[in-house]
């Protein structure tokens, strides 16, 4: 009698079951490895592209850092400048107050002498 699975072989019906079970699971086999491959590929990938995700975020990060830099660079030239123009202006009080009590010594005194008593009567008035 032929066999289902080949007609032209004569044999038994164990012997094609086998010989299929056999091409089967050597296709599993072989499915499974390409699987292993395609997941072991997928996975480099993706550490390639962390490596190159991580590399992006520390260049951004540190272009982030030099732009802070400069920037309290800038203010505190910025600050620096208001500084030295306040100090101008300072400089240039006293030395306008410096020439006033020079052209006119007794005002002066009796300016300083009325500020000094005001002082004094407002800090005597506190105490009470």
């Amino acid at each position: 009698m032929n066999s289902p699975t080949d007609p032209s072989t004569p044999g038994s019906y164990g012997e094609g079951v086998r010989t299929n079970l056999s091409d089967a699971g050597g296709h599993l086999r072989q499915a499974a490895s390409d699987a292993g491959s395609a997941l072991r590929d997928a996975a480099s990938a993706a550490g390639d592209e962390l490596r190159v995700g991580k590399a992006n975020v520390k260049a951004d990060l540190a272009d982030g850092a030099l732009s802070g830099i400069a920037a309290a660079e800038q203010a505190g030239g910025a600050a620096r400048e208001q500084m030295d123009a306040l100090m101008d202006k300072g400089r240039d009080l006293i030395d306008s107050a410096a020439e006033l009590i020079r052209e006119r010594p007794l005002a002066s005194f009796g300016v300083a002498f009325a500020a000094g008593w005001i002082i004094a009567k407002l800090a005597r008035s506190g105490d009470k």
